[in-house]
């Protein structure tokens, strides 16, 4: 015969391994051992921080939402003007916000988002969404983007000040 023993789940001291937020360091990644209360504190704050960013979405998709398709279309190409000024200045060695890329990429593809969502709604299939994606890009009308536009004004208010 054989006796089995059974222990408490509190009378059993097994260390938890929790991976810890990532940092910076590229060297030699050691793991570490934390106890129960580092976890949940590690997963809270990274709950807290989730949740902001994820209402800061839905507001922004709230605010795209409301727009007509026709106000969409317009910012999108003003941001894609933006988006090239951006390329442009990073070519030229200019100071620029590296996250800006980022940003307006995701906030371009919202807005398309949006636009696609209603067309489902109003039964457009896939194909002819395409097709009216071509007309409308061959529509557009060049013009430059509101930070180009903005940096011209300003160069016309210096030299204004200078002839004056």
């Amino acid at each position: 015969m054989m006796s089995v023993s059974v222990a408490s789940p509190a009378s059993l001291a097994v260390p938890i391994r929790v991976a810890l937020p990532k940092s910076s360091f590229n060297g030699v990644r050691i793991k570490q051992v934390c106890t129960a209360t580092a976890a949940r504190a590690a997963s809270s704050s990274g709950r807290q921080i989730g949740v902001v960013m994820m209402a800061k979405r839905e507001e922004e998709m709230k605010e795209i939402r409301t727009k007509t398709t026709d106000e969409i279309n317009d910012e999108v190409v003003e941001l894609k003007g933006e988006l090239f000024m951006l390329r442009l200045q990073k070519s030229a060695r200019n100071e620029f916000k590296s996250s800006e890329f980022r940003r307006m990429r995701k906030r371009i593809a919202r807005m398309l988002t949006v636009k696609r969502e209603r067309e489902i709604d109003e039964g457009i299939n896939k194909r002819l969404s395409r097709k009216l994606d071509r007309k409308w890009k061959k529509s557009i009308v060049v013009r430059p983007p509101p930070s180009l536009k903005k940096l011209l004004e300003e160069e016309a208010a210096e030299e204004a000040e200078k002839s004056a």
